[in-house]
């Protein structure tokens, strides 16, 4: 890692507590693979294309999108500051998730927010336009489910449906006596969209995910995966 210049994009937000959380995570990624810079695609700056120009040697960019699933932000967003960037030989992984590394976190944030067996559980994402991105989240909710057991239903909290009170209607119909319904927060950082899960009837909602060391190494992992000389043909290089 060390030929190339390691950089993370986050959506953004205005939250002081997910900045500080992209930065936590931005800090550990850097002590892992060295000097690892931050952009975001919205809300708050630096922009990718801001990031990327300002590079201060040749050494190619290697950039992790920090999206649990690839929608607008990565499949169009993304390549566009990029592109405006004009930085030649820059390279682009997969979106971090979805993963079962991620889904290892989702089920510790889970039993932190007093998750038993035998608990609903409602999956909250963020929500897209973009049908693959909305897959890309059901199976999310396939891999939590090969962890904690019993059906995990996926609810979005803008754009799409169903919708997280809609899941929640769902989820609640199985629901045991005795038992209660948490929600798994499928965010990277907290932000507008997670406070808007307190509004919900439910008997808990979990953290997102954070700077959780395995969320470190998997950015990690993306990258070396990515410049990797038998890397498959998913990272796309702009020349």
């Amino acid at each position: 890692m060390r030929d190339v210049n390691p950089v993370i994009v986050a959506h953004g937000t205005r939250n002081p507590h997910g900045v500080n959380m992209i930065a936590e995570i931005a800090a550990a990624v850097s002590e892992r693979i060295g000097t690892t810079r931050t952009a975001f695609v919205d809300v708050l700056g630096p922009t990718p294309a801001e990031v990327l120009s300002d590079l201060a040697d040749d050494r190619p960019a290697v950039v992790v999108p920090a999206f649990l699933a690839s929608g607008y932000h990565v499949r169009q967003d993304l390549p566009g500051y990029v592109a405006e960037s004009g930085r030649p030989g820059t390279i682009v992984t997969r979106a971090l998730g979805p993963d079962p590394v991620i889904a290892a976190v989702l089920r510790l944030r889970l039993i932190e927010a007093g998750w038993e067996p035998g608990d609903a559980v409602v999956l909250a994402a963020a929500g897209s336009s973009d049908a693959s991105a909305r897959g890309q989240v059901h199976l999310a909710a396939r891999q939590l489910e090969s962890l904690i057991g019993g059906r995990v239903e996926v609810g979005f909290i803008a754009t799409a449906e169903p919708t997280v009170p809609q899941a929640i209607s769902r989820a609640r119909r199985r629901l045991r006596r005795g038992g209660k319904l948490v929600v798994a927060s499928y965010l990277l950082a907290p932000g507008l969209f997670h406070s808007r899960l307190f509004s919900m009837d439910v008997g808990a909602v979990a953290e997102p995910l954070g700077a959780d060391p395995r969320i470190c190494d998997l950015i990690v992992t993306r990258m070396r995966a990515a410049v990797s000389p038998y890397r498959r043909p998913a990272a796309v290089t702009w020349r």
